[in-house]
């Protein structure tokens, strides 16, 4: 079917009703055309379709009636593609051919007899294909449950008494539990007669002690003796021929027609969703995840209500959750922690997307981050994994996939913690923790319980660090937090995460910090108004920003999108590296304003000379390296746009404006509130913010569009064609940049604080909301190149 008819105008734009998505322009309607969702539901709609057309429905048969009767009976009319059986009543069926004039002839046929059964045959309902958004009946019963807690959390005494009354009504009961049992059970049963000698292994949140009501069924399909068991056959064949082998057992199984050894794993997942499908009750919709970083089945059990997923290369999963099983039995506060931090998260939209993926924080991840707090407390509430694999006996050594995973087995092999705190406080200092975490410039390690500088993984190329080298598993896929597994050191558990949602989860850490010392969070009401966890718990909306927040502009530092040459130049500095990062967005900054949107800059007098009898003269910050950028051609002192800037004349010093933070951190850039650069004084007296992309549109079709030049260079044609045609501000716009730091108690980015001198006109917040956009985006343009000319002159 065309895409055509999936988008429909509206309004506001267009929609795509098979993805349900709106879409502003042609642009974004055209990318998302061609995106992988939509390519998606496209081939699946059409391969149901065609299903459709293939399939009758058949009815009138009872349930003594197997699939290959069906097979057997429905063969006259062409090749059989598939019969799927009514599991439940036994009393229908859906036989699907492999061609469409099969159905027909079936349907053509006067009369169906069967084992004395008269078949009643019709065509398959044809449906019309929907995408239904997934709805998680736990999202809705915790916030069901939240409104059921709060007045049951008001009357405890204690902030402690809550998170243990969150476990309490939270996690997994006993029966649950016992369901959860007997339905791996079943699925042993059923699989070993399919898989010989193969096991099924619980792992995750169903088994490591973290568990919540309704949450998935992680499963193992582990087939390594099932692999012995069919080479042992086969050996066992060539020698005394067909037939039986030597344990007594038949080869007339779904292993005569594939080999576990060389099958591929989308092959083996197929079968077991092909077994999940036809043998299990009450198993329903049923489908391979292959796109997934770990292939798996998955399912759903009607009458447990249950989602589950079986995979068959995930043994470190298996390992994962013995490692949460040890901590946990270990320090009786972890748990009290993870439930308590894992709702929160959940209730701040910072965890629980519905669909398990997209870029929100997985419940192993928080678990991870709890664990790492702990680590660093002082004294430790958990030893380092590097700890516990020295405490490990020998008989105790474990390596999967060339990782080492050992640790002991039962937890009093491990000696009690000596930190005493609470859990109000353990809490409290969780969100201080991560409140100023430079999540930036760190990379978090459970295995060595500190955070490891990023600039040590930044000596490999982006592709080699995608795509390492067979035998190179050291360094993961850095990303905006990433954080590591304890075990596979190559995995970021946090690597789905993007900048925004990073973001929200430091901003709503610093919030948690804030209330967590307040009287509301330590003291109960004494009229019965929410304290403790409940005001903790409690959704807001968006946080309304001061005016100081709203005018400044962030430029993170994203060791994802850096530039090759600046990622080498960035690990040769080594903790020296912000001070060199800084250099360069300042001078990048310094080029946007002054050759990009031709302002007028300079420097605020009240730095300049204190700056120039500390230091000696101004320096243009392109003064070291590069004259100018690529595409922007630097301005001489004759230009009526001339600038004198100093943003980097004053480098980030490590002397007596450092101060070494607790726990071994690493050294402050500066002193909070002192600037890293003097000021500058930009005026700019044209509107260049206005109409920028209808300008870009007429530039690039023209005849001097050019099929060269820079991104930087068209922006540039674009500023000064507006100033040709657009007449001047009635007052000129004139503000104060103070270019500034942070890093190393918070995550590592440069900061542009903007404070206008007048704006009677009302024009600058104008001004301002499209320089929070601009700025940073062609600071990433203009780094880009500037890394590029230096290859080539090196």
């Amino acid at each position: 079917m065309s895409s055509d008819g999936d988008i429909k105008t509206t309004p506001r734009g267009f929609q795509c009703v098979l993805c349900n998505v709106n879409l502003p322009n042609m642009s974004s309607v055209d990318q998302h055309v061609k995106g992988r969702k939509h390519q998606t539901l496209s081939s699946v709609r059409t391969t149901r379709k065609t299903h459709e057309e293939r399939s009758v429905f058949v009815s009138g048969i009872k349930p003594e009636v197997s699939q290959s009767d069906l097979t057997e009976h429905f063969q006259q009319f062409g090749p059989i593609a598939d019969v799927i059986m009514d599991k439940e009543k036994g009393v229908f069926a859906i036989v699907q051919f492999a061609e469409t004039e099969s159905a027909h002839a079936a349907l053509t046929c006067v009369e169906h007899l069967m084992k004395g059964l008269k078949l009643r045959v019709k065509p398959r309902e044809r449906k019309e294909f929907k995408l239904i958004p997934k709805k998680r009946n736990d999202a809705q019963s915790l916030e069901q449950m939240f409104e059921r807690l709060k007045p049951e959390l008001c009357q405890l005494p204690s902030v402690d008494a809550q998170m243990q009354y969150v476990v309490e009504r939270l996690q997994l009961g006993e029966n649950e539990k016992k369901a959860r049992e007997l339905l791996v059970q079943l699925l042993q049963e059923i699989f070993v007669e399919f898989f010989p000698d193969s096991e099924i292994l619980p792992f995750g949140s169903s088994v490591n002690t973290f568990g919540i009501h309704s949450c998935d069924l992680d499963l193992f399909l582990d087939l390594e003796n099932t692999k012995t068991f069919q080479a042992r056959a086969k050996s066992t064949t060539e020698q005394v021929g067909e037939g039986v082998s030597d344990d007594g057992r038949s080869e007339d199984s779904i292993l005569s027609d594939i080999d576990l050894t060389t099958a591929s794993p989308a092959e083996v997942l197929d079968l077991v969703a092909t077994i999940l499908k036809r043998c299990v009750p009450n198993v329903h919709k049923v489908h391979v995840v292959g796109t997934a970083r770990l292939p798996v089945v998955k399912f759903q059990h009607h009458k447990l209500n249950l989602q589950g997923d079986i995979t068959i290369n995930n043994r470190l999963g298996v390992r994962n959750t013995r490692f949460l099983q040890l901590c946990s039995g270990m320090e009786e506060r972890l748990r009290p922690l993870v439930y308590t931090i894992r709702f929160w998260a959940r209730q701040k939209k910072l965890a629980g997307n519905p669909s398990g993926a997209g870029p929100l924080l997985n419940n192993y991840a928080l678990t991870l981050l709890v664990i790492f707090y702990l680590q660093n407390c002082e004294p430790p509430v958990l030893p380092t994994v590097e700890q516990l694999k020295d405490m490990a006996c020998e008989e105790e050594e474990c390596v999967i996939e060339g990782w080492n995973c050992t640790f002991p087995s039962q937890p009093i092999a491990v000696l009690p913690s000596k930190n005493t705190q609470d859990l109000s406080s353990l809490l409290a200092g969780f969100f201080s923790f991560y409140a100023k975490f430079d999540f930036a410039s760190n990379v978090v390690s459970l295995r060595e319980g500190r955070a490891l500088p990023v600039v040590d993984f930044l000596g490999k190329g982006k592709e080699e660090e995608e795509n390492p080298p067979k035998g190179s598993r050291q360094h993961p896929k850095l990303g905006s937090m990433t954080l590591l597994d304890p075990f596979e050191l190559s995995h970021n558990v946090a690597g789905n995460l993007n900048e925004r949602s990073h973001h929200n989860f430091q901003r709503e850490c610093q919030e948690a910090e804030k209330y967590c010392r307040s009287l509301q969070y330590q003291h109960k009401s004494a009229k019965g108004k929410s304290w403790g966890l409940v005001r903790l718990f409690t959704p807001h909306g968006e946080v309304s920003l001061n005016k100081a927040e709203q005018l400044s502009i962030s430029i993170p530092f994203k060791s994802t999108s850096l530039p090759e040459a600046m990622r080498s130049e960035l690990h040769t500095a080594g903790e020296d590296f912000r001070r060199l990062w800084f250099q360069k967005v300042l001078s990048a900054v310094e080029q946007v304003f002054r050759a990009v949107l031709q302002c007028h800059l300079t420097v605020s007098s009240d730095a300049a000379a204190g700056e120039e009898a500390a230091e000696g003269p101004p320096a243009s910050m392109n003064s070291s390296g590069n004259d100018s950028f690529d595409g922007v051609p630097p301005q001489t002192e004759q230009s009526p746009q001339d600038a004198v800037v100093v943003g980097a004349k004053r480098l980030l010093s490590s002397g007596s404006d450092t101060s070494v933070s607790p726990q071994g951190k690493k050294a402050r850039l500066m002193k909070r509130g002192k600037p890293d650069a003097p000021p500058w004084i930009c005026t700019q007296k044209y509107p260049v913010w206005a109409g920028r992309r209808k300008v870009k549109r007429e530039i690039l079709k023209g005849p001097d569009s050019g099929a060269e030049g820079s991104c930087a260079e068209l922006e540039s044609k674009v500023t000064a064609h507006i100033q040709e045609k657009e007449a001047q501000l009635k007052e000129a716009l004139e503000f104060r940049v103070q270019p500034q730091v942070v890093g190393g108690t918070e995550s590592t980015k440069a900061v542009l604080r903007l404070q206008p001198s007048s704006d009677k006109p009302g024009a600058f917040h104008d001004f301002f909301h499209f320089l929070e956009v601009f700025v940073p985006k062609m600071v990433d343009t203009l780094l880009e190149k500037e890394a590029q000319n230096q290859m080539t002159c090196d």
